[in-house]
C-alpha cells in the first residue's frame, strides 16, 4: 500500500499540526540530503553563484530590509 495523505489521516489533522508535520519531514529529508546526488547542472549553478558571492561579497541585502519590503507589498 503506498503511504498517501487521506491512507495516513493527515487531511483530518489540524493546520498546525500538518504544518508541523510537514516540517519534520522536511528536516528529516534535509538530514539525508547527501542520498541526494546533485546533477552536474545543479553543481554549476552552485559554483557559479559561489564565484559571484565571493567577487562581490559587499553586494547584498540586509535580512531585517527584504524581511520589511517583503511585509510592506503584502500590506502588512
Amino acid at each position: 500500500m503506498n503511504a498517501s495523505v487521506k491512507s495516513l489521516g493527515i487531511d483530518r489533522l489540524p493546520l498546525e499540526e500538518r504544518l508541523a508535520l510537514v516540517e519534520e519531514i522536511w528536516d528529516s529529508i534535509a538530514a539525508d540530503s547527501g542520498a541526494v546526488p546533485l546533477t552536474e547542472a545543479q553543481r554549476a549553478e552552485l559554483e557559479k553563484r559561489i564565484a559571484e558571492d565571493d567577487a562581490h561579497p559587499h553586494d547584498v541585502t540586509p535580512w531585517e530590509q527584504v524581511k520589511a519590503s517583503t511585509l510592506a507589498r503584502l500590506g502588512k
